[in-house]
């Protein structure tokens, strides 16, 4: 029993890549200490348990991210199974059923309207906005080369959502938060291109649009490299909005490194650029984040 269990819990982690929430948590949190910003500098109240609002984040996150990828694999299941890269996936090798990946889908949408819920009446007033993202960006691909902008979109929300989970108010000191929702989005969107140079000759095949199989690999690496210098300068819009002195600006060139030489540098290396380069660039922004609170 405890076997099948294990064996069950190893493939819902395969199904929804639990790691990729490597990339959405940093700024998640990060969004959550600019909230926390705010509320210190206007004078507000502190909540009384931040680590028990970290910990409604992090089931939020993580609900949030099951959805997205749950749904994804379940719209793209028949386009997986055609390419010899994606049809390892478990449910066009047949490693899941549809079922089981619609109660995957269910499971995570429960978890994250939950933990929203748990949070405060704004999360869960603006809770059905991501959900509507998750469904609608795995159809772009179909339709537009800007697909890349909707899967940006699916992780952009999520620095807001930890603004929110702390300090449920939109007024003007929020503006650092949107700075770091935009830049989540630019980012993400330019390395989804670098992700899909991978499928280029697949994607020109199967009629699937990208900006790979648009442009070619090369032009669409170039449009990636312009993508993030547009959010670095965001980065930088958020560090002259809420932060100063010399320490934060390292940290912050420190993250302009492995977004704008790093990532590109290494974008022929898919695996590096994708699962490595950016699962630290989003701690150094985490970082660069910190920083600037706890010395503003």
């Amino acid at each position: 029993m405890e076997t099948g269990n294990v064996s069950s819990m190893k493939k819902y982690f395969s199904f929804v890549k639990i790691e990729h929430t490597l990339f959405s948590l940093p700024v998640i949190y990060a969004g959550m200490a600019l909230g926390y910003l705010a509320i210190t500098k206007n004078g507000e109240p502190i909540p009384d348990s931040l680590w028990k609002i970290g910990a409604w984040i992090l089931l939020a996150a993580t609900g949030a991210r099951t959805v997205g990828f749950a749904m994804n694999r379940i719209v793209d299941r028949h386009i997986d199974a055609k390419n010899p890269r994606t049809a390892i996936r478990d449910l066009p090798s047949g490693k899941m059923n549809l079922r089981q990946a619609y109660g995957v889908l269910i499971a995570g949408t429960a978890f994250y309207l939950f933990a929203a819920s748990q949070l405060n009446s704004l999360c869960l007033l603006l809770s059905p906005i991501p959900l509507a993202v998750f469904c609608i960006y795995p159809f772009l691909k179909r339709f537009t080369i800007f697909s890349h902008f909707g899967v940006g979109l699916s992780l952009a929300l999520g620095p807001l959502g930890g603004y929110f989970a702390i300090r449920p108010v939109i007024d003007i000191a929020i503006l650092p938060a949107i700075f770091l929702m935009l830049f989540t989005w630019l980012w993400v969107s330019g390395f989804d291109i670098i992700y899909s140079t991978s499928d280029e000759e697949f994607d020109k095949r199967e009629g699937l649009f990208s900006f790979p199989s648009r442009f070619g690999k090369k032009k669409a690496l170039q449009y990636s490299g312009v993508i993030h210098m547009f959010a670095f300068a965001l980065l930088a819009a958020l560090y002259l909005a809420a932060f100063y002195g010399s320490i934060v600006a390292a940290s912050l060139l420190i993250a302009a490194g492995f977004l704008l030489y790093f990532e590109q540098k290494k974008a022929d290396d898919v695996e590096l650029a994708f699962f490595k380069i950016n699962a630290v660039l989003g701690f150094v922004v985490f970082a660069f984040v910190i920083i600037g609170v706890n010395l503003s």
